[in-house]
Formats: structure tokens, C-alpha cells, sequence
């Protein structure tokens, strides 16, 4: 006589159930990488649409931090970066019945500042959650339209042609009065700047250069102010020792 079969444990009846749900309805990809053209879906879009169906279901998703690993990186326009990267475990947990399954994922991100570890946990967490329940884009968000998104010919290359366009980013570098205005250029001319980046390197490398004199300029004078500043100080010290005494 066969012994009856042990029932199925409910963490992977929770993981089959959040599936379907995702099956029938996925995460479509609106949001858009200005420099590099693509499209993709955010962590804040993963976590709204799971976050519900993980407690309906009773299902916990719990990271570990398995590895980690940093390095320093040189970006453009020779500004430091912070390689991140993370070996996490999640543990998916049954509420229900204990049951576990544990699955692991790499997380990778670059950082100018201190937010590379946190940028690397939720690149793992979406790349995990997105595969454990095949999580489709959406019918209307379908790879076709993502093909068709591209720079205008005017963003490709401007209508004056990269030389002449080049000749007047150097021209606003040159007129930036402060370190802000500079990061203002960057932000406002990336899409063109990533283009200029593949098109035309030796343009690219001028611009660069011409970033770096300018900054390099703007925090001259407040060196300067502050080495002007301390012998003025010093002599100032005598003259108030006399008036006291």
C-alpha cells in the first residue's frame, strides 16, 4: 500500500499563488533612463504591487547580507565613485507553517556619496522578487515599444553639428559662476552629452577638460580668500592687546 503523500510545505504554495497574481496582470516599464534611453520598471513599482500580495498570502521575504565587496571607481569627468557589490540571501518564510526557501542574488551599484550599499540591496531585491515570480511587464508596455524609443535626430546630433555645439557647451562652462552651475550643465545636457560620448570622444574629452578648468578656477579664489583671511587675523591680535591694556 503507497503512504499518502506529505502535503506540499505552503511557502511554495504562497510563491505559486503570488505568480498567478502577477501572471495575469505584471509591472509595466514607465519609467525612462534619460542617458541611456531605456526603459524599466523602479523598485517603488515592485515593492507597491507586491507588498499586498505578500501578506494576503503570508508569505516573508527576508534579505542577508551574504558578501560585500567595494571598490573605488574613476566616473566622467574624473569624479570618484563607489563600486558596491553584495552577495544576499533572501528567506522566503511561511507564515502559515515555517516552511523556507532560501534564494540568492548579486547586487551591484555605483555611488557618488554613501548610498551604494543601500543601491545595491534593492538592485538584488528586484532582480530576486522579479524572477522567483516571473513577473512579466505588462501587456501594454510590450518589448516593441521599448525598441521604438530613441533620441530625435536633434538629440543625436544637434542641428549645428557637434563641433559647433561643443564650441558652445565650452562657451556656458566658461560663464558658470559657481560649482552648482556647473552640475546644473551636466544634468541639463546628459542625454546629449552620453550621445556626444559615443559619437565623438575627442569632443567628449574637450568638454571634460573644460569642466575641470572651470572648477578648478571657481575654487581658486576661495583658497585664496582663506590664505588672505589668517594673516589678517594675526595682525589684528597685537592691536587688540594693546587696547585692552
Amino acid at each position: 500500500m503507497t503512504a499518502p503523500s506529505s502535503p506540499c510545505p505552503h511557502v511554495y504554495q504562497a510563491i505559486r499563488r503570488i505568480t498567478a497574481e502577477f501572471a495575469r496582470a505584471g509591472i509595466a516599464k514607465t519609467h525612462t533612463n534619460v542617458i541611456d534611453q531605456y526603459q524599466y520598471r523602479s523598485i517603488d513599482d515592485l515593492m507597491s504591487r507586491l507588498a499586498p500580495l505578500l501578506a494576503s498570502h503570508r508569505l516573508c521575504v527576508l534579505p542577508r547580507v551574504i558578501e560585500r565587496h567595494s571598490e573605488d571607481r574613476v566616473g566622467e569627468f574624473d569624479k570618484l565613485l563607489v563600486n558596491v557589490r553584495l552577495l544576499v540571501a533572501f528567506d522566503m518564510v511561511s507564515a502559515r507553517d515555517g516552511s523556507t526557501h532560501v534564494v540568492r542574488c548579486w547586487g551591484e551599484a555605483l555611488d557618488g556619496g554613501d548610498k551604494g550599499t543601500a543601491k545595491a540591496m534593492s538592485a538584488a531585491y528586484k532582480s530576486v522578487m522579479l524572477q522567483a515570480f516571473c513577473i512579466p511587464v505588462a501587456c501594454d508596455d510590450a518589448d516593441a515599444s521599448s525598441r521604438r524609443l530613441k533620441l530625435p535626430a536633434s538629440a543625436t546630433e544637434p542641428t549645428e553639428g557637434w563641433p559647433m555645439w561643443c564650441d558652445g557647451i565650452c562657451d556656458m562652462i566658461g560663464l558658470c559662476e559657481s560649482l552648482d552651475a556647473l552640475d546644473r550643465v551636466r544634468t541639463r545636457q546628459g542625454a546629449l552629452l552620453a550621445a556626444l560620448k559615443r559619437e565623438r570622444p575627442e569632443l567628449y574629452t574637450r568638454i571634460g577638460e573644460a569642466f575641470t578648468k572651470r572648477s578648478e578656477e571657481l575654487a581658486a579664489p576661495k583658497a585664496a580668500l582663506q590664505a588672505k583671511a589668517k594673516p589678517a587675523a594675526r595682525k589684528m591680535a597685537p592691536v587688540m592687546e594693546t587696547v585692552d591694556g
